[in-house]
């Protein structure tokens, strides 16, 4: 399949085929809420997908991606091999984590990835059943397999810096409008609010209907028809609601690179000038 998003029915169809993971998500949260929830329910067979954890513990930064041998060893303990399609959801109502496990598991090469059109809520809209508990489905036993990152799709911040002052790339900002000219704070305390100079805003909730669903590739389409669209690098608070962006790019047949410091690091004020007017 060519669209990274699946419907609940095929899941349904083949939830004995895929791996599910479950990657919810809650803003700064205890991760402990995350296993709660995973815990009262989930699709049936899902393996829960720790955003926290399966990245870098040395980072200063939060959430960053793992290193290939920490990403190897997740994976490991996930079952995941690249035997099988792997399918993300979240139980949020805009797909606010589920896009960052997907690029995740793209950029270290896992062939067959897609995410679950309206997550959790619309697989019980479907009526489709739930089970409790921990999930019993057994790991890969060999552990093997050592996947590669594709450097070329992350972008540093010293790189941003670069780009940011040449003016010479597209860059996307997922946050909403109100952050992004300076008018609400930042979630995270000790930034400094406001964009990069150049950078363009589309919200990621956008990309969402009413419904909970992702919109059409026609809407996408008109969504970033006024950007250049080679190569676009796209940007958030921390790395993780950008990936809504990339998973709408790549419907419409565009990559994007993803700045995975986004605001958490920008915005502290050392790597360049921050702008609020819009």
């Amino acid at each position: 399949m060519s669209d990274p998003i699946v419907n609940s029915q095929w899941l349904s169809a083949h939830l004995d085929e895929v791996v599910v993971l479950d990657a919810s998500y809650v803003l700064m949260a205890d991760p402990e809420t995350t296993r709660s929830d995973f815990l009262a329910e989930h699709i049936p067979g899902a393996r829960l997908f720790e955003i926290d954890k399966v990245s870098d513990p040395d980072a200063e930064l939060p959430h960053m991606l793992p290193s290939e041998t920490h990403f190897s060893a997740a994976m490991a303990e996930l079952g995941i091999d690249g035997s099988r399609p792997v399918v993300v959801y979240d139980r949020s109502a805009n797909h606010f984590s589920a896009p960052r496990v997907w690029f995740t598991l793209k950029l270290f090469g896992v062939p067959e990835c897609y995410v679950l059109n309206g997550g959790l809520s619309a697989w019980k809209a479907m009526g489709a059943a739930v089970e409790s508990g921990e999930s019993a489905a057994a790991p890969d036993s060999t552990g093997a397999r050592r996947w590669t990152l594709d450097r070329s799709r992350v972008v540093s911040g010293a790189q941003m810096s670069d780009y940011v002052s040449a003016g010479s790339e597209t860059i996307i900002d997922a946050r909403a409008k109100n952050r992004f000219v300076g008018e609400a704070p930042e979630p995270r305390p000790g930034l400094i609010s406001g964009h990069m100079p150049g950078s363009v805003c589309v919200p990621f909730a956008g990309l969402t209907d009413a419904e909970g669903n992702f919109i059409s590739p026609e809407l996408l389409r008109e969504r970033f028809a006024a950007l250049d669209l080679d190569n676009p690098i796209v940007s958030c608070g921390s790395g993780v609601t950008a990936c809504v962006l990339a998973l709408g790019l790549e419907r419409i047949g565009v990559k994007a690179r993803l700045y995975d410091g986004s605001w958490s690091e920008w915005g502290q004020g050392k790597l360049g000038s921050i702008v609020t007017a819009d």
